[in-house]
C-alpha cells in the first residue's frame, strides 16, 4: 500500500510542477498564484503548500527538473548523454553527443532559464535560490572540455579554459532561444549548426 501512495504522491508531484511550469512561462512567476496552480494541476492548493512549502521552492524544483529531465535525483555530469561525451573514442564523436545532449535540455530549460531571469530581477526571494557562485552549467562545460581535449582530434593549442567558454557561449540557452525563439529555427536545425560551429572552434580538422 506503501508503493501506491508513493507512486501517487509522485504523479501528484509531477502534475504541480508541469502546471507551474505552464503558468509561469505563460503569465510570469509573479503573476501567478499558487491557487491557479492548484486549480491547474487538479489539487488543493494545500496540497502544494505540503509538498513544496512555498512557491520559490516549487520554482527551484521547477527548475532542478526541467534541466534533468526528470524527477530523479542524478546530476547532470552522470545522465547517459554525459556518459557518452566521456566514452567517446574521439573527439568528433564526443562533440556530437554533447550537442545532442545540450540540445535536449536547452529545449526543456532555455524558456524556464529566460523567465527565472526575468523573475529574480523583481523578487529577492528568487534571487536567494541561486546565490552568487560559480554557474553549474560552466562546470559542466569544463568537465566536458577536459574530456575532449584527452581524446584524438582535437586542436593542439586549445586549453580546457578556453574550450570551456566556447561550449559555454556557443551552448548557452540565450542563443539557443534566440535562434529557436526569436527566429524561428527548429531545434534540428539548430543542432547541426552548432555541431559544425563548434568543430571549426575545437577539433583540428573542424
Amino acid at each position: 500500500m506503501s508503493g501506491v501512495k508513493s507512486a501517487r504522491a509522485a504523479e501528484t508531484r509531477r502534475r504541480i510542477i508541469a502546471a507551474a511550469e505552464e503558468l509561469f512561462l505563460a503569465d510570469g512567476y509573479g503573476a501567478t498564484k499558487l491557487q491557479q496552480v492548484a486549480d491547474r494541476a487538479g489539487v488543493a492548493v494545500q496540497t502544494i503548500y505540503f509538498t513544496f512549502r512555498n512557491k520559490p521552492t516549487l520554482l527551484k524544483e521547477l527548475v532542478d527538473v526541467a534541466i534533468a529531465g526528470d524527477d530523479s535525483p542524478v546530476a547532470t555530469m552522470e545522465r547517459p548523454w554525459f556518459a557518452r561525451v566521456l566514452d567517446a573514442p574521439d573527439a568528433r564523436t564526443a562533440l556530437a553527443a554533447l550537442v545532442a545532449g545540450s540540445r535536449a535540455v536547452l529545449e526543456r530549460v532555455a524558456a524556464v532559464n529566460d523567465m527565472v531571469r526575468t523573475a529574480a530581477a523583481a523578487h529577492p526571494e528568487v534571487r536567494e535560490l541561486w546565490p552568487d557562485r560559480e554557474d553549474p552549467r560552466h562546470t559542466v562545460h569544463a568537465a566536458a572540455a577536459k574530456a575532449l581535449l584527452e581524446k584524438p582530434g582535437v586542436r593542439a593549442d586549445l586549453t580546457v579554459e578556453k574550450a570551456a567558454d566556447i561550449l559555454y557561449a556557443v551552448l548557452s540557452p540565450e542563443l539557443f532561444l534566440i535562434l529557436t525563439r526569436d527566429r524561428a529555427w527548429a531545434p534540428g536545425d539548430w543542432e547541426p549548426w552548432v555541431e559544425e560551429l563548434l568543430a571549426a572552434q575545437l577539433l583540428e580538422n573542424g
